[in-house]
């Protein structure tokens, strides 16, 4: 279940999400060239990234805020940019710039704590944007519960494209990310299961002003978890290439 856009659009141009986007695209690209040279991207990772033994220990923060800007890779990239291009502008219009800009660091870092408490003596280095982007989808589910989300679907040979209510896909994504984290060893890097699980409930946590100064219970009562305002409507048109036919 692959998330690929929602029906909710934004009141205003999100310039803080397309400028984090722009962001951890060029950093990336500033050490795409280590790619070809293991040694020297796990040194860089080791520079750059958190290592959860040396914040323990040597008192290292600074890596913190840096690997939320880091990815181990190309695809690792792309699936972050494309969960916060979907739900990082509309927490944006709900926030205002400048206080989700905040938002979106203060989760990041939580979840860099996060995973730091899971594992205080793990000496592999964690990278990447998702524990901030999984703060953005915790406040997200807190606001829209039921905006529509189309999600690519893969079943064996099956693919499929459906629209469901973002609570079903933020509820299966952070059940998944609980499971992870339960069922295996955070000391030995993989995915941070933890940071993400942290970061969604930081990120709920977080949100809670901005719902209780837009009614609390009033504004669910009146959206019933939907968006306030009407849904984006997407179209699908025949393509117009030629079909070709295979030889014989």
């Amino acid at each position: 279940m692959f998330p690929i856009r929602d029906h909710n659009p934004s009141g205003r141009k999100p310039y803080v999400t397309w400028a984090l986007i722009a962001a951890n695209v060029l950093i990336f690209l500033s050490y795409w060239p280590l790619f070809d040279n293991p040694r020297a991207l796990t040194l860089f990772f080791y520079d750059w990234g958190m290592v959860p033994a040396q914040v323990t220990h040597q008192g290292a923060y600074s890596g913190i805020v840096s690997s939320m800007f880091l990815h181990g890779g190309l695809l690792h990239l792309a699936g972050n940019m494309l969960f916060l291009w979907i739900f990082g502008d509309n927490m944006e219009d709900e926030m205002g710039h400048m206080r989700y800009l905040f938002f979106y660091l203060a989760c990041g870092i939580g979840a860099a704590l996060a995973q730091v408490m899971a594992a205080p003596d793990a000496t592999v280095p964690t990278v990447g944007a998702s524990g901030a982007i999984a703060g953005v989808m915790g406040g997200y589910l807190l606001l829209f519960p039921k905006a529509r989300v189309d999600v690519l679907i893969f079943f064996i040979f099956l693919i499929r494209i459906i629209t469901i209510p973002a609570w079903i896909m933020l509820a299966i994504w952070f059940g998944l990310q609980l499971i992870g984290s339960v069922g295996t060893d955070a000391t030995q890097g993989g995915v941070a299961y933890w940071a993400h699980a942290g970061g969604f409930v930081i990120g709920g946590l977080l949100t809670l002003p901005v719902l209780l100064r837009k009614g609390g219970q009033a504004f669910w009562s009146r959206t019933h978890g939907h968006p306030p305002h009407p849904d984006a409507e997407y179209t699908y048109t025949r393509s117009h290439i030629p079909t070709v036919r295979r030889k014989r």
